[in-house]
């Protein structure tokens, strides 16, 4: 029986100890967790993350899928990266010999939430430029999203879902469960392990509206019709219930974390 475990990064999952389904499966697992674990494989599709990722050397070990992760030739590096000026913010790691980078941009200008280290927070506005550029290696193990799944800049999924399309692509397997993937929040506040650390919202701010990722998992569900998938709960709260839009979804059970641990003999 092949078992496939998508590890999101809601709270539910915050106590569970993801070392023990290694012997009992494949782990897919999405953006910052890598700070904590390894997962075979790990799936980010934003960009300042994906740099985190790459910068911390992750990526030379272990197999990584990013999203728009296309190579340019370093002499273009000089044409394409203009002075800095007193709006712009350039992070990059350290070339050491290498042939080849990967950048992207944003520009941002508005009133943003400041999280101060006590905990309040203020409002400032800002005006920036940030730039953010990885020199790759050429025996690194990232993989270009964008190469498996057809038109994926225009599809537009979040790396939940797209860490399912990934592993019902590659492995084909019988039972495909999501862990952590909470998809709504109990507080209506941001509902991730990794809240209030870089590249994450402030744990103040509200929920994100679910509406998409839940569009996205169904088309994920009826495309996959031979694979049975589980969606894990903690067994209490918001969390643990059912989602209304997947209602007609045969191939979906719904199981809370006590029950995985009697089924895959945890």
């Amino acid at each position: 029986m092949k078992n496939v475990f998508l590890i999101g990064n809601g709270e539910s999952r915050k106590d569970f100890n993801l070392n023990k389904l290694k012997p009992k499966g494949k782990i897919y697992g999405c953006n910052a967790l890598y700070r904590d674990f390894t997962p075979d494989v790990l799936i980010s599709v934003d960009h300042g993350i994906m740099h985190e990722i790459y910068h911390s050397g992750y990526c030379y070990e272990n197999e990584t899928w990013f999203r728009d992760w296309n190579k340019l030739p370093g002499m273009m590096y000089e044409t394409l990266m203009p002075p800095l000026n007193e709006n712009d913010i350039r992070n990059e790691n350290d070339r050491k010999g290498c042939d080849e980078f990967v950048m992207h941009g944003s520009n941002g200008e508005g009133e943003v939430t400041i999280l101060r280290e006590d905990g309040t927070t203020y409002k400032k506005n800002v005006k920036q430029n940030v730039t953010t550029v990885s020199w790759v290696r050429p025996d690194d193990k990232v993989k270009n999203i964008n190469d498996i799944m057809p038109n994926y800049i225009d599809i537009g999924w979040a790396s939940g879902a797209t860490t399912g399309y990934i592993a019902c692509k590659q492995d084909k397997p019988e039972n495909v469960y999501l862990i952590g993937h909470d998809l709504v929040s109990d507080s209506n506040l941001v509902n991730n392990v990794y809240k209030g650390s870089k590249y994450y919202k402030i744990p103040q701010s509200q929920a994100v509206p679910p509406h998409q990722w839940i569009q996205q998992w169904k088309e994920l569900f009826d495309t996959n019709p031979d694979v049975k998938f589980y969606k894990v709960n903690s067994g209490e709260g918001k969390t643990s219930q059912p989602i209304r839009e997947w209602k007609t979804v045969s191939n979906l059970k719904y199981i809370d974390l006590k029950k995985l641990d009697n089924l895959l003999g945890l």
